[in-house]
């Protein structure tokens, strides 16, 4: 039977992908499109990174109660390779993570050089962020990133190192001749500036220039395979990853990467024959399940017949293999052609949340006050509302499927060819110390400098995307006695400190915290990518929506009027990208200080000293000169701390196996579209398998009259893997699985499935599956 249908649906695929490809060279000739010659070799790639879905504390809100208990979607890198046939190349990573690693890039670059030599290295790899604050934590080196999450976290750590190598690894070995195509266009609702007093404070004459407190502007790449035809894209756009707010405990990507699910399932079922379509039809989420399973059963009868024949099967040991080989993704792609591969990557964002609907007081429903983002003068009470409030998995949804079609509509219509060299500059920079040579407004220059990190009051206040506790609000330009007593405990800062940071009353003196090793960084990286007529701009940190005005003008300036761009450049910045050093303002945001103002580390000329550095590498660029290294940065893995106890062991209860049914779904039951199906297993810590590349949560949809086939996984936005346990010290714990039915989901019979691992005493680990009693779904 199984032989049968695979038979079947292989010679469906032969004869769907002629007419595909017929219809395709029709659309070719007679496009009005001009495909010139390839002139760049290309590769993507993309590899799971969800991270431990289970005790660790997730980055981003740095709320000791926000611990990872499941998964709503899983977490990847993606990579994009551009090479010259015989020159340079570069390598630019997508992660599904709150943002880069300093020590994360350090020990990739070193595994990179280890297999190719001096091919790959920190001048033309950058590793960027989208800014999930729904990812594990405890994968960054210095102290302050690290003290909610209970230290550093090994899991963590290394399956962000190993999935961006091995996506790098992937794009490599899929390099061939393609081509690259931009667009760009504006996303008008997916962003809002969450400070606007803080923007406000910039020169009106500045302000007046643009349409929008925030930009709106989304730049994408279309890679195009000589053979393949579209193979992927990339996009920059700024909104935080914020949708999600800070008490949701389920690993997420976000609105970004739900765009990049989105829009990945969106080309596996569209195809190529539809990609010059400029219209996205209203079921606005791709389905995941192909189209090549057929709705064999119309008799609804028939169906909890042969539902009821499936009971929920008792828990039983497989193979790690299992959980792989069950995945539905990679049970429908075809093996020989390369996986689409779509990024949706930060920009500057500092200061733009995605809860568009505004900030509001959750005692009075009132707007937050307007300055200081307080209710009554308690910054707790104020919380921005995303546009499904009060609901974040429709607010994610939501602002994920605008960013989604936007992309799309973007993908579909680009048509202006990147052309040109590849090429890139990178230094480090220590940005405790920098000077900076500034312009006079009469005339003249003087040099400032930038200061050791600090963080002030308005940090501890947080932001209405995520706001925090006890006596702080946003605005706070004095601090008080009590609050600095405790920070002074730490660290009490020096009056050339203090003279440096002003106006920000300092809270924290991060900068000059060396025990027991480096508080926050000091050595930061700075690069500049070019591919043809499009220059990416990594910086280490979130620039505010002015903040990367500023910086994209000043490169732009150097480099328009050069005969590399003929004043044709695209200037992006990615955000996050290589290290993290918080927040960058205009100096005038820094005056009023807001959370953004109070998270710019170096002082007042934070952004001045980044605009002379990213000068000197546009100037490189286009003279063609090389640039100083710089100070290398620490590497502190041998001195990380780890204070977050291990998995001991797992068990159940008296006569219970693991994977066993603890609550079933109802005895012949049928659940329409929309409903919710819900299922409990008995299980174990996700700790002792991550299930990289594979899953812990697996909906089945049956074929004929015993076969299963895999229709969602965790890796599905309508599919939730909750994980729980009586007690923090019990070594009992349940999964809770949840199957939203998507609108789109085909009639017939289904079953839910969930794959763990447990730990014995004695450290070993086994694997095994459960499943429930098979259900219909019905229109």
């Amino acid at each position: 039977m199984e032989l049968s249908f695979l038979y079947n649906v292989n010679v469906r695929r032969a004869s769907a992908t002629i007419c595909v490809w017929a219809v395709f060279v029709f659309l070719l000739q007679n496009s009005g499109i001009v495909f010139s010659d390839s002139n760049y070799l290309i590769g993507l790639g993309s590899y799971d990174i969800t991270g431990p879905a289970a005790d660790v504390n997730m980055m981003g809100y740095a709320n000791t109660e926000q611990v990872a208990s499941g998964v709503h979607f899983r977490l990847r890198a993606r990579t994009f390779i551009v090479a010259e046939p015989k020159g340079n190349r570069v390598a630019f990573v997508n992660l599904d993570a709150c943002m880069a690693s300093q020590l994360v890039t350090i020990k990739v670059i070193e595994r990179l050089k280890a297999r190719y030599g001096g091919l790959y290295t920190e001048k033309n790899v950058a590793i960027s962020g989208i800014h999930t604050h729904a990812g594990p934590g405890g994968y960054l080196q210095y102290v302050v990133y690290i003290v909610t999450s209970l230290g550093f976290v090994h899991q963590s750590f290394d399956v962000i190192v190993d999935g961006i190598e091995k996506s790098i690894v992937q794009a490599h070995e899929n390099l061939r001749s393609g081509s690259i195509f931009v667009n760009k266009g504006e996303l008008l609702d997916a962003g809002v500036n969450r400070s606007p007093s803080g923007y406000l404070n910039n020169p009106a004459a500045e302000r007046s220039k643009y349409k929008y407190d925030v930009d709106k502007e989304m730049t994408l790449l279309k890679f195009v395979d000589d053979q393949w035809g579209p193979v992927g894209s990339f996009n920059w756009f700024a909104t935080h990853g914020t949708s999600m707010s800070r008490t949701n405990v389920l690993i997420s990507g976000d609105n970004k990467g739900a765009a990049a699910r989105f829009m990945e399932d969106w080309f596996a079922q569209k195809g190529v024959g539809s990609i010059f379509s400029n219209v996205l039809e209203d079921d606005a989420i791709p389905r995941r399940v192909s189209n090549i399973i057929p709705s064999i059963h119309d008799n609804h009868h028939e169906l909890l017949e042969l539902a009821s024949s499936f009971q929920s099967l008792p828990g039983r040991p497989v193979p790690r293999t299992m959980s792989v080989a069950r995945r539905v993704r990679g049970d429908l792609r075809q093996a020989d052609k390369p996986q689409f591969v779509s990024a949706f990557c930060q920009s500057n964002c500092g200061d733009v949340s995605p809860n568009i609907l505004g900030a509001f007081c959750i005692d009075t429903g009132l707007p937050c006050d307007f300055n200081h983002s307080t209710c009554g003068g308690k910054n707790e009470l104020c919380y921005g509302r995303g546009p499904g409030y009060p609901d974040e998995f429709e607010s994610t949804r939501i602002i994920g499927e605008r960013q989604f079609r936007k992309a799309v509509d973007l993908f579909s219509k680009a048509s202006e060819q990147i052309k040109g060299k590849i090429d890139y500059r990178h230094a480090y920079i220590d940005l405790s110390q920098l000077q900076v040579k500034m312009s006079k407004e009469k005339g003249g220059s003087t040099v400032v400098k930038t200061c050791p990190a600090a963080m002030g009051f308005a940090f501890a206040a947080g932001t209405t995307d995520g706001p925090g506790a006890f006596d702080f609000k946003q605005g706070d330009d004095k601090g008080n006695p009590f609050w600095k007593l405790v920070g002074g405990l730490l660290k009490t800062p020096n009056k050339e400190q203090i003279d440096c940071q002003h106006p920000k009353p300092i809270l924290l003196d991060t900068g000059e915290m060396k025990e027991p090793y480096d508080w926050a960084p000091s050595i930061l990286p700075v690069q500049i990518i070019q591919v043809g007529q499009l220059v990416i701009l990594s910086v280490p940190g979130e620039f505010t929506t002015m903040a990367g005005r500023r910086l994209r003008d000043a490169v732009k300036t150097v480099l328009t009027g050069s005969k590399v761009f003929n004043n044709n450049a695209y200037v992006v910045i990615a955000g996050l990208t290589n290290t993290y050093s918080q927040y960058v303002t205009t100096f005038e945001e820094y005056e009023v200080q807001r959370y953004e103002g109070a998270s710019t580390l170096y002082g007042p000329h934070t952004l001045s000293a980044y605009i002379q550095e990213f000068k000197k590498l546009a100037s490189a660029l286009i003279s063609d000169q090389s640039v100083e290294p710089g100070p290398q940065p620490p590497d502190l893995l041998g001195k990380q701390i780890s204070l977050l106890p291990p998995v001991v062991m797992d068990s159940t209860p008296l006569g219970v196996n693991f994977g066993d049914v603890s609550s079933d779904v109802p005895h012949n039951s049928t659940f329409k579209r929309g409903g919710m199906v819900t299922v409990t297993f008995w299980t174990a810590c996700p700790r002792n398998d991550l299930m990289t590349e594979g899953t812990f949560a697996l909906v089945e949809v049956l074929q004929g009259k015993d076969t299963w086939f895999p229709a969602y996984d965790d890796d599905d936005f309508c599919l939730r893997f909750k994980w729980s346990r009586p007690s923090k010290l019990s070594s009992r714990s349940q999964a809770t699985i949840e199957w939203r039915i998507p609108q789109y989901a085909t009639p017939g019979v289904y079953r839910i499935r969930h794959f763990g691992a447990s730990k014995t005493l004695f450290g070993a680990i086994r694997h095994f599956t459960g499943s429930s009693s098979a259900f219909v779904v019905n229109t």
